[in-house]
């Protein structure tokens, strides 16, 4: 797999981090149910600091003791890629079903939990099919998530919504905003300071009916959320002007039971 980051939003150390938290890196035959030299793991660097980078992270994995064998993970250097056929790409995204099963039934998923506990360092959102999308989301939240659509202003679910709790993508759930940081910007639709999580939210330049903005959008998702102003309150300045089409929101006293146990200590 190759991945493309910003290392202004997330390090090196840090994808490494996730990364050991998804495989058995002890393992050098292949991985869980699927065996072979093809399956092994490894971590391809493109420079010199990467290669330090990861060598400091596996020396760091092993002296943890997490595993009961040694990290015999290979760090090698990267060379050409190759994308694999089109049949595989979002796999995991286009067969949901087939590939939560898949996860278990290998023996990934009881690994990983026996391993990290709830650590696991990941949690998994995923953008179902266009086909499930279709079946799932309204016609107004199909438009705005996937058609860049605008719902109308003060005739919306959450505009004035004063509840707390934290909204995620109505798409992947992914976390997105907090009640903490919503305002009354006068807009009608939800204005949020900032981002719950900075990561889950990227910005794209939106070039639409001869102006320029920037549109916000969910990384997992990809929905549309809606656009980013500089006119918001300090300390941020910023307005995070949100059509509740994309979102769905999780009041406080449903964040453990949804599985956002880890926003609950922000509402305490």
């Amino acid at each position: 797999m190759q991945v493309v980051y910003d290392p202004e939003k997330i390090s090196y150390d840090e994808l490494l981090d996730t990364f050991w938290r998804q495989i058995d890196p002890t393992d050098d035959s292949g991985q869980f149910a699927d065996r072979g030299n093809h399956y092994r793991t490894a971590i391809f660097y493109s420079n010199k600091e990467e290669k330090e980078v990861a060598e400091k992270s596996k020396e760091k994995l092993n002296a943890a003791e997490v595993f009961d064998k040694p990290v015999v993970t290979a760090i090698v250097p990267a060379k050409k890629f190759y994308p694999a056929e089109e049949y595989h790409q979002d796999y995991y995204r286009k067969n949901v079903a087939h590939y939560s099963a898949y996860k278990i039934g290998s023996g990934r998923a009881g690994f990983l939990k026996n391993v990290w506990g709830e650590d696991s360092g990941h949690k998994e959102y995923i953008k179902p099919d266009d086909s499930v999308l279709r079946t799932t989301l309204t016609d107004l939240q199909y438009d705005v998530t996937r058609k860049d659509a605008t719902e109308p202003a003060f005739n919306n679910t959450y505009w004035d919504n004063k509840e707390a709790g934290i909204y995620v993508d109505i798409v992947s759930g992914e976390p997105l905003f907090s009640s903490l940081d919503k305002f009354k910007s006068g807009t009608g639709w939800p204005s949020f300071s900032r981002p719950l999580v900075s990561k889950n939210v990227v910005e794209k330049k939106d070039s639409k009916f001869f102006m320029v903005r920037t549109e916000v959008r969910s990384t997992n998702g990809d929905s549309h959320l809606g656009h980013l102003f500089d006119d918001g309150p300090k300390p941020t300045g910023l307005r995070y002007c949100i059509n509740s089409a994309s979102l769905e929101f999780i009041p406080v006293n449903e964040l453990e039971k949804r599985g956002y146990e880890e926003f609950v200590p922000l509402f305490e």
